[in-house]
């Protein structure tokens, strides 16, 4: 459905480049993020950086899941899904629990 997702993904190196691949308009789709983005409709509001790791990010954010297994097919902690589905809850109102 149409509204707002929020995703968390990790780069075993350079996380830097990892995002800038993913703002890129134009590339190779390697990744479940890479085929959602590949929709013109779609696009990215807001970008975190965090040094904890993306399962702990994902358990600690608001949303529902409706892909299960997406961006977590390596996920060994019970995620569910890397992507989560927030309505139309503007970013800046997003809960990230501590």
């Amino acid at each position: 459905p149409a509204g707002n997702y929020i995703y968390t993904g990790s780069a075993r190196r350079n996380i830097e480049a990892r995002v800038a691949r993913h703002l890129a308009n134009s590339k190779k789709t390697r990744w479940h993020i890479d085929y959602l983005l590949a929709d013109t409709s779609c696009r990215i509001d807001h970008v975190e950086i965090h040094s904890e790791s993306e399962c702990n990010v994902n358990q600690r954010t608001e949303g529902v899941i409706l892909i299960r297994g997406f961006g977590s097919t390596d996920c060994t902690h019970g995620c569910g899904s890397h992507l989560k589905y927030i309505r139309s809850q503007p970013y800046g109102e997003l809960d990230v629990r501590a």
